[in-house]
């Protein structure tokens, strides 16, 4: 395994495009894409670990399980969205001092005092900006001195709200954030508005979140000073995959249609090749002394 990359030295060197993880499937595909860095959406790891769409139910253990997989197996840097960082002050500084030691290299702190996207805006839910700041100085105090970064994240509706937005981006960079985002940003005269008024790193919420909204190009992004932008895509690949697959597999009562050779130059039903095997195999022979070649088939990326 490479050497994990810190996310603080590529974010003073270059704009990143980060996709959205969920386990250590998604964040191997993603290393394999070339991609620089991964976030472990909460969302996601709720629908594939729960089978539940996001209401706020991933508990602190069930996320630090997830996390130090990732950590263990990527060299990819992993920021994680920790929602509302499992309540009051004292207990998100605990949650960001576990993150950090369980290999995050940044956390996404969000202003709602009950966390689940699926809810939608609810205008009540945001919590009081003392509150909330209060939670943000918690989370930099359990951070200073490791390597994690934390991004405080406003889920305020910028349709009608944008200028809380920002001051909720100001109020957090003075309460010692390293990045802010506002959630719901999602057209780029806003993210224009925000680049003025909000200084520092900045994170664009999920490039081209929604058919229905206005869309953004990642480089005019990147021109307002937004240096780290994220997207879903990877749990919808997944599986519209698998039911694709599965479909077909059915009608034909077989799994002649998932031994065919993926685009990616694997043939069979084995997603062993995705792993490299070969070099798990090369490791437990510095122990044994033996040569043992993977005779399975090949990736080809």
């Amino acid at each position: 395994m490479s050497p994990k990359i810190k996310l603080k030295t590529l974010l003073e060197t270059e704009s990143l495009l980060v996709p959205c993880v969920y386990d250590c499937a998604s964040a191997r595909a993603v290393e394999l894409c070339g991609f620089k860095a991964m976030m472990l959406s909460a969302a996601e790891m709720c629908m594939a670990s729960k089978g539940m769409p996001d209401i706020g139910l991933i508990s602190l253990d069930e996320l630090l399980w997830v996390v130090t997989r990732i950590t263990d197996i990527s060299p990819l840097p992993l920021a994680v969205d920790i929602e509302d960082g499992s309540g009051g002050p004292l207990n998100v500084f605990h949650t960001c001092e576990r993150m950090a030691k369980a290999g995050a290299s940044a956390v996404l702190l969000e202003d709602e005092s009950s966390p689940g996207f699926a809810k939608g805006v609810v205008i009540d839910n945001i919590l009081p900006r003392k509150e909330y700041y209060a939670k943000v100085k918690a989370a930099a105090s359990a951070l200073q001195g490791s390597d994690c970064l934390l991004i405080a994240r406003t889920n305020v509706d910028t349709r009608q709200h944008l200028n809380e937005g920002i001051e909720r981006c100001l109020g957090s960079l003075e309460a010692g954030a390293d990045m802010t985002v506002i959630v719901r940003l999602n057209n780029l005269e806003d993210a224009k508005i925000v680049s003025q008024r909000v200084p520092g790193w900045k994170m664009y919420p999920d490039l081209n979140q929604d058919m229905d909204m206005p869309e953004v190009d990642v480089e005019d992004i990147y021109k307002l000073g937004f240096n780290f932008v994220t997207m879903h895509y990877l749990i919808k690949a997944a599986m519209a995959g698998m039911i694709e697959y599965g479909k077909i597999n059915f009608a034909n009562n077989s799994n002649v249609y998932s031994n065919h050779q993926a685009p990616c130059g694997v043939a069979g039903q084995s997603g062993m090749p995705f792993f490299d095997p070969q070099r798990w195999l090369d490791f437990e022979g510095e122990f044994t002394g033996e040569k043992t070649l993977y005779k399975g088939p090949k990736l080809k990326i």
